[in-house]
């Protein structure tokens, strides 16, 4: 039986340390991109091999890709040198007829409406389905580095395979990581410093979710499936999405934090509010009308397929209200000490 093969791990965050739990019990051999050198001996200390730098330094990520048959950024997906960086190095591996996998994180957040929170779109986006998601504007979030990832895997043909896996809402505690999700820390950030949490518009746009932990385990699923699959198939659809069922409008979501702060004395009223154009800068700049005020729900149809299942509890309510939050809040009165 051969041994499982080296992958090259871009993006040590919320999502990427859940994916590192997941190679490592499937016993992958794995180098980690990291910016800290304290991270990087934490890593070392559970077998795994690390080199220092960030998303800048592009000779370094095509090196490292040269260097590994799975490459898999969990990193930011809308970076595109650093996207272009590990395709470079994807194509010295063709090249050398050397086999190769990139899997690519991308996000639902593709599937923007411009709903800017007023209504609930009835349109569900299936990941078999793929002329839907391909007929998307390049204007959409995140299409300026997707595009030239598919466009990389046709031109590359048979010789790579390359995915792009679409994560929803992501939400869970890992208590062995203390990690949180970027969007859920500037929702209990903002709402800390102006007493209330907001949302875009009316609040009835709706998002799928998925817990990290699942989201994790979806990236084996995925690779085992890609290392043996026929790479005709991912050059006609490279998407999978990766949903548990569940979904979540953006205003319940603010309501159920604002109710959380309230309980814990943090904010003085449980009501959660519109967001004003003069709060955007306080939230996630002028992507909040867009990113918060969206619709974006899908299904994971191709994964479910694969037998992958969501494992944790689809509970997201629960897992704010006694993890995350109190978690989060924590962390942010410690660093304001």
């Amino acid at each position: 039986m051969a041994s499982p093969s080296s992958v090259f791990l871009v993006g040590i965050g919320y999502i990427g340390q859940n994916v590192l739990d997941e190679l490592l019990a499937a016993k992958h051999p794995v180098t980690a991109l990291v910016r800290r050198p304290e991270q990087a001996s934490e890593l070392e200390k559970i077998g795994v091999k690390t080199v220092l730098g960030t998303l800048s330094n592009l000779d370094l990520l095509t090196a490292q890709t040269v260097q590994h048959e799975i490459t898999i950024n969990t990193a930011s997906c809308d970076d595109l040198p650093s996207v272009e960086a590990i395709l470079s190095g994807v194509r010295q591996r063709v090249h050398a007829g050397q086999s190769c996998i990139y899997l690519h994180t991308s996000g639902t957040g593709v599937l923007e409406d411009g709903a800017v929170g007023m209504y609930k779109n009835n349109k569900i986006y299936r990941d078999d389905v793929p002329e839907d998601i391909d007929a998307i504007p390049s204007t959409s979030m995140h299409r300026h580095v997707d595009i030239p990832i598919v466009q990389a895997a046709r031109e590359l043909g048979d010789k790579a395979k390359i995915a792009i896996i679409l994560p929803p809402l992501v939400y869970g505690f890992n208590p062995a990581h203390q990690r949180h999700s970027f969007g859920l820390v500037g929702l209990v950030r903002f709402a800390m410093k102006h007493g209330f949490a907001g949302y875009v518009g009316e609040g009835h746009n709706m998002w799928s979710v998925v817990h990290v932990k699942d989201l994790g385990h979806a990236y084996t699923a995925l690779l085992a499936y890609i290392k043996n699959s026929d790479p005709e198939t991912l050059q006609r659809n490279p998407y999978f999405f990766a949903e548990n069922g569940s979904e979540i409008s953006m205003g319940e979501g603010s309501k159920h934090i604002s109710r959380v702060l309230h309980d814990m004395g943090k904010i003085q009223s449980p009501q959660a509010q519109t967001f004003s154009e003069a709060h955007y800068q306080d939230v996630f700049g002028p992507l909040t009308p867009v990113g918060l005020g969206c619709n974006s729900r899908s299904r994971a149809i191709r994964l479910r397929e694969l037998g992958w299942e969501p494992r944790e509890s689809t509970d997201i309510w629960t897992s704010w209200k006694e993890d995350e939050v109190p978690s989060i809040v924590a962390g942010l009165e410690s660093a304001s000490a």
